[in-house]
């Protein structure tokens, strides 16, 4: 828990993860935009939208994230002070793990909570059409995207160059969501 604990303070400090979030909350705002173009669909922009920047913007964070801390960490050396104590190398990946998917948990509830307010300050009806357990569930199922995603991050950011971790997590990432029209084609 500790090295949990440490990777979510020093993720939380990196002013990557800031502007990603920014850019996701701006992206927000600018369905408020897009929902004019629309005849009497608001809502559905405004969540749709909204969902989409949740998933986009916490795929680049997790990605950023999972391939920098473990690389930074070889990079300083400070991994092997670490690894000279009592601790064993799947201990301290999963303390790493655990430490992005905490931080990842933030920020969804984050840009949860302004897509909530988004909503609410816009007019956008609070019926069970939108408020349901269905926009519940897909940021439920977009935090779990994010894990596997960081889970897949951190694998390859143990044996490979950031580039190429970034490049192949991304990858991994799209061909999980072709899957279902690569079948179809």
């Amino acid at each position: 828990w500790a090295i949990a604990k440490n990777t979510f303070r020093e993720a939380v400090r990196s002013k990557i993860l800031y502007s990603l979030v920014f850019f996701a909350l701006v992206m927000m705002a600018v369905s408020l935009v897009l929902d004019q173009v629309t005849i009497g669909q608001r809502s559905k922009i405004i969540v749709d939208f909204g969902l989409a920047s949740i998933n986009l913007f916490g795929v680049l964070i997790a990605i950023i994230v999972g391939i920098s801390l473990v690389y930074k960490e070889i990079e300083k050396r400070t991994i092997y002070p670490l690894l000279a104590k009592p601790v064993r190398r799947s201990e301290f990946l999963i303390g790493k793990y655990f430490g992005i998917v905490l931080t990842l948990g933030v920020e969804v509830a984050l840009m949860s909570f302004f897509l909530f307010l988004l909503m609410m300050i816009y007019g956008v009806s609070t019926d069970s059409q939108t408020f349901n357990s269905g926009l519940w569930a897909a940021l439920f199922l977009i935090f779990l995207v994010l894990a596997v995603i960081a889970a897949v991050a951190l694998l390859f950011s143990s044996f490979s160059t950031p580039f190429l971790s970034g490049m192949f997590t991304l990858a991994i990432y799209v061909i999980g969501h072709l899957t279902d029209d690569l079948r179809r084609l």
